[in-house]
């Protein structure tokens, strides 16, 4: 039963929410690119986010918070 809990909450799934100017990403791999008007990101998937003033603020280990004027959301699932 405490094995069933724990993976409950240890979630693992790399996704992303958008807000309004912000997306907040979590269990991601790898930045791969980080410029004031592109980042790139690696998981699961890639996502490459620009925008203008994107401002990347690391929150735990695995989650980041992208804010900024966001101009355009990619995701590729190769």
């Amino acid at each position: 039963m405490l094995n069933r809990v724990y993976e409950y909450v240890k979630d693992k799934e790399f996704r992303f929410t958008v807000y309004k100017n912000r997306i907040h990403i979590v269990n991601y791999k790898k930045i791969i690119s980080l410029k004031n008007n592109y980042i790139s990101i690696s998981g699961d998937f890639l996502i490459n986010i620009s925008g203008s003033s994107l401002v990347l603020n690391r929150l735990l280990d695995e989650e980041i918070l992208i804010i900024g004027n966001i101009y355009n959301i990619e995701v590729i699932n190769d």
